[in-house]
């Protein structure tokens, strides 16, 4: 068995609990508010920003033995570049404010997922990070495809509000074939080890921001940054 395929079905567990939000049941529905749609890009966009400097720290830190692994995290960094100024476009066709998103605190769950991808990145095995990616895209492309023309249809939005889950849902299908190829050549057991945990904890931390978003739906706007 491969492991990307020994890693889905390890974490098969913890991926249920990411999608059975009920805020993501919804919107696969066709029944979420404009409202909570903004609420999750305004999420989207505080753990979006943090991609590229996360690979930056991921590449800093790599062993000599795992020096084949920076091209690919070049080439992850140029493909990720920008993509939080998308967010703020869409929550701006969508009716919501973007400069109001950017200024905003993220929520306790969505700092406490980026704290973690950071801990992952900076102190433990830097290639654990690849189990924070394994989640979000494989995410994205089961449910950004699916959501999309739903969510479009149902609040009658502009294609232009939909940039973020279009485009990663389409890009992502190509960036998980280069994630599996990534993880197939992890051979010790500490890398896989590493990707293995960081994965199981992050189904947990990003379900727990839809989990949030269905209790605080108004969390990402209440507090301005400092």
């Amino acid at each position: 068995m491969q492991f990307n395929e020994l890693l889905a079905s390890r974490t098969a567990q913890a991926r249920e609990y990411l999608t059975g939000a009920p805020i993501i049941q919804r919107a696969l529905a066709g029944q979420i508010e404009r409202d909570e749609y903004i609420a999750f890009l305004t999420q989207a966009f505080h753990h979006v920003r943090h991609t590229v400097p996360l690979l930056m720290a991921v590449g800093s830190r790599l062993p000599a033995r795992l020096g084949w692994l920076r091209k690919e995290i070049i080439h992850y960094t140029e493909e990720e570049e920008g993509h939080e100024q998308w967010i703020l476009n869409d929550i701006q066709a969508a009716g919501g404010n973007a400069a109001v998103a950017a200024d905003s605190l993220p929520s306790s769950a969505t700092d406490a997922m980026v704290a973690y991808a950071y801990d992952t990145a900076t102190r433990r095995n830097p290639v654990g990070f690849f189990g924070m990616v394994f989640v979000l895209e494989g995410a994205s492309v089961a449910l950004a495809c699916n959501a999309a023309d739903r969510i479009q249809a149902s609040l009658q939005l502009p294609s232009k509000a939909m940039t973020y889950l279009r485009s990663h849902g389409q890009l992502d299908q190509q960036h998980v074939q280069d994630l599996y190829s990534i993880l197939n050549r992890f051979d010790e057991e500490q890398d896989r080890a590493a990707v293995g945990r960081c994965a199981q904890v992050m189904f947990r931390l990003y379900g727990n921001i839809f989990y949030e978003l269905d209790r605080q739906p108004a969390v990402a706007g209440a507090w301005r940054a400092a």
